[in-house]
């Protein structure tokens, strides 16, 4: 009888892993766009903004400990505090010391839009919401993917944006780990074209808002299958081919949150196996948060991200 009633909940533990596989990804990005809605629609926006972020956070950290993708991945790699350090530093600019990362592109939306010297009242303002935010946001990924693909394929570019690729594991908290410069450069270019065009404040935060979720879900170690979802939108599983260690692979999967421009300029990878789980870079990043951010402005120190030795050019 004991027996019995272990091998039900062990048939049942299994069967709610199975769909917990193929429902995290929709129930962890649609859920958080609709409490993203409420939030913006309450009298405090940012702040329940960064609580349902937060909410979020929590539910991929214990899914990677119920359906892991990489079990060994559950294991420190010392890196933590520089992870959350550069997400609070690249996110929030420091903003009331780092509230919380994803925030950040909302709040420069509040400053920066109403003082966007170039307007040419192009947006179609008229249309539904939820169709001005799926064009801004593939307007914004033109820019988030040249800038990613630049920063791949330039050394002036690689040697900040190398830091994001330093990690050995995926999760969740290491989502923002971005060199500041880094992140600048993105949201210049992504995010430049929507101000000239008159985007109103509501659609940077939506934009905001997606970017944040898409993020969180691209990074954690969770075992998710997204099936169609990866001919759409930038999934886990197409991520961490473009961290793998292999260039054939990691040179491939730019988009940041949809791979329209993945399919278009033929950068899309998806093959039929497990992805990556050898990543990393072939330099070296600095060990404390301080030099990681100062390294990239150094001979020594590019010389490190690249892998080179002092002799070689």
């Amino acid at each position: 009888m004991v027996f019995e009633h272990r091998s039900a909940m062990s048939r049942n533990g299994s069967l709610l892993k199975q769909m917990l596989r193929y429902l995290s990804w929709p129930l962890v990005f649609f859920s958080g766009l609709l409490g993203s809605s409420f939030a913006f629609a309450s009298g405090h926006p940012m702040s329940v903004f960064a609580a349902v972020y937060a909410a979020a956070v929590f539910v991929l950290f214990v899914l990677e400990r119920y359906i892991p993708y990489e079990r060994s991945w559950l294991l420190s790699d010392g890196e933590t505090a520089n992870d959350i350090g550069h997400t609070l530093a690249t996110k929030g600019l420091l903003q009331l010391a780092g509230l919380i990362a994803a925030v950040f592109p909302m709040y420069a939306a509040n400053i920066l839009q109403p003082l966007a010297a170039l307007k040419f009242g192009l947006w179609p303002s008229e249309w539904p919401m939820t169709v001005q935010v799926a064009l801004a946001v593939v307007i914004a990924e033109f820019g988030l993917y040249w800038s990613h693909r630049i920063a791949h394929e330039k050394l002036f570019f690689w040697r900040f944006h190398a830091l994001h690729h330093s990690v050995v594991r995926l999760w969740v908290i290491n989502t923002g780990r971005f060199h500041v410069a880094d992140s600048l450069f993105k949201i210049v270019m992504s995010q430049i074209p929507l101000y000239c065009l008159g985007a109103p404040l509501e659609v940077f935060w939506w934009l905001g808002a997606v970017t944040a979720f898409m993020g969180i879900l691209t990074h954690c170690n969770v075992d998710m299958r997204t099936g169609l979802f990866d001919f759409v939108f930038s999934t886990p599983r197409l991520h961490r081919w473009h961290h793998s260690k292999d260039l054939r692979e990691g040179n491939m999967n730019y988009g940041e949150n949809v791979v329209v421009w993945d399919l278009v300029f033929g950068t899309y990878y998806n093959p039929n196996r497990p992805s990556s789980t050898d990543i990393g870079i072939k330099g070296e990043i600095a060990k404390g948060f301080v030099g990681q951010l100062a390294q990239p402005f150094t001979k020594k120190g590019i010389r490190e991200i690249l892998g080179r030795s002092k002799g070689s050019s």
